[in-house]
């Protein structure tokens, strides 16, 4: 089924990219974008996890520059009966995550810094499990080649101007169609994306927290990335839209809507269903008073046990004073907490 899914999205997306190049070039246009396409398929499918990675400036991260982050996937992983995927690290004040890869044996995940430092250790791992469930699922492959090829879409629009105003090409609709051109492109990315359906959203919440054990996990967390999604701008996907849709919250400002045109989910919505599954799960009223977590943070030895409790995770040494080692070589910026 997954793969009737992304062979028809591949179709529905390579005859848009047609339609724009007809639009700019007539049938020279589109014989040109035709070739693009296919050359985008190809990428899309091999290279277009390393792009998103890229554009958001993610960096590779082990058990040795982020021990805690790389324990919870590990352990989430083996959980859900995944290979361990690649963990990455972005360098922002945004709390957000997403999942790539082509399927699970090269998949990647990735959380950013404002997650680490503004979710507890539950959160955390209920937003890691949400990603490994949609790597379970294999969403990613879909969700990637959205984004590569609502990328692709928007550059041609831009492009419309300067390759439709020669009076020599084969364009039947003369400036008209560079113009409809130019004007669908802005709104491509956000076509492209509702042909991938909102419903994955929910089903890797449900299947995140039954990897996690606690949809009350969940349910905390995205609440406070929703909150810290309003409060705090993400730069590198208000530049790339098109990427919007692969994070567990839209990143973009604006988008609040459970609506046609939503990328996401209503938040509110999200947590209602996993209030009702954690009502299935354990009975009785296991409603979350709204912006306050489920569980406040305790000690190790007071912490619930999990798949990441603290006998399932490695011994770390002794911290040496002064500031921790990360990936950028600095201490990132943002309220500092035990994940700076």
């Amino acid at each position: 089924m997954n793969t009737l899914r992304t062979a028809m999205l591949l179709a529905a997306m390579t005859a848009l990219f047609m339609g724009v190049g007809f639009l700019i070039g007539g049938s020279g246009g589109m014989m040109i974008a035709l070739v693009i396409a296919a050359g985008t398929n190809l990428f899309s499918y091999w290279n277009a996890d390393k792009m998103v990675l890229s554009m958001n400036r993610a960096v590779e991260v082990d058990e040795k520059n982020a021990p805690e982050y790389y324990a919870i996937v590990q352990s989430l992983a083996q959980q859900a009966g995944l290979p361990m995927p690649k963990t990455y690290l972005i360098d922002n004040p945004q709390p957000n995550a997403f999942a790539t890869g082509r399927n699970p044996q090269n998949a990647a995940v990735a959380a950013s810094t404002g997650l680490l430092q503004r979710l507890s250790h539950e959160e955390v791992a209920a937003v890691m499990a949400h990603e490994l469930a949609h790597v379970q699922h294999r969403d990613t492959l879909t969700m990637t080649i959205v984004a590569t090829f609502a990328g692709a879409i928007s550059m041609l629009g831009n492009f419309a101007f300067f390759l439709g105003g020669n009076r020599d090409n084969n364009n039947p609709f003369g400036f008209v169609g560079v113009l409809a051109a130019m004007i669908v492109a802005p709104f491509a990315a956000m076509i492209v994306q509702m042909a991938v359906s909102r419903t994955r959203e929910y089903e890797a919440d449900r299947r995140g927290a039954e990897i996690c054990g606690h949809p009350l996990w969940l349910a905390s967390a995205l609440d406070k990335i929703a909150r810290g999604a309003e409060r705090i701008p993400n730069p590198d996907a208000e530049r790339n839209p098109a990427m919007a849709h692969l994070f567990i919250i839209n990143p973009l400002s604006g988008e609040r809507m459970d609506s046609l045109f939503s990328t996401h989910p209503s938040t509110e919505n999200r947590i209602a269903a996993l209030q009702a599954m954690a009502r299935e799960m354990e009975g009785g009223d296991t409603r979350v008073a709204p912006r306050q977590a489920p569980m406040p943070r305790q000690a190790d030895e007071q912490r619930p046990s999990g798949p990441w409790d603290h006998a399932a995770r490695p011994e770390q040494p002794a911290e040496p004073a002064g500031p921790k080692p990360n990936p950028w070589g600095r201490n990132p910026t943002g309220p500092k907490g035990r994940w700076s």
